[in-house]
């Protein structure tokens, strides 16, 4: 019955993340295939693919260029929309473009006794806006989730590390079961 029990578990085990992610890959494209409702399995991701494709071409433009802007102004300018908006580009300009934030991993020193460190990244070297010199901010992304804590931390207890971002992100947000 134990051997069951372990095949069982080494099966879950296998299967589960597997199952979890074709889940949530079908889910995305049946969800854009209602969304454009053109008759056709799969054809509304590959429409999404074109039509973000096309946006992204358009707005490269220098004819385009000044309507993006004017309605960014007025996105920024209308109270409530401006806050989401704003929120929710900082967060895509963090992770993907040429403004990434999160391209600084470090380790920080949380503890001497007992002695403690969080992995996390640099958002701002240098906070002398606040009258803060020798501190930076850091981010600490949450283990299994999309959530996380900014601090403001001593220099001295911060030690940059010289590996890929993508590869500390994955080592975080595993909880650091996945390898480094």
């Amino acid at each position: 019955m134990k051997r069951f029990f372990r095949y069982f578990l080494n099966g879950f085990l296998v299967m589960a993340p597997i199952s979890i992610t074709i889940y949530i890959i079908l889910a995305i494209i049946q969800w854009l295939d209602e969304f454009f409702d053109l008759g056709i399995p799969g054809l509304g991701i590959l429409v999404m693919i074109v039509l973000l494709t096309l946006v992204g071409f358009i707005s490269s433009s220098f004819l385009v260029r000044p309507f993006l802007i004017i309605t960014e102004r007025l996105f920024n300018r209308v109270p409530i929309v401006s806050i989401i908006y704003s929120s929710i580009k900082d967060l895509f300009n963090a992770f993907v473009g040429d403004n990434q934030k999160f391209n600084k991993p470090v380790l920080v020193k949380m503890n001497e006794i007992p002695e403690t460190f969080r992995m996390g990244f640099i958002t701002h070297e240098s906070l002398t806006a606040i009258n803060q010199e020798e501190k930076m901010a850091v981010y600490f992304p949450d283990s299994y989730n999309f959530s996380g804590e900014l601090w403001i931390v001593n220099r001295d207890n911060v030690v940059h590390l010289d590996l890929p971002s993508s590869e500390v992100m994955k080592f975080i947000v595993s909880g650091g079961v996945a390898k480094l």
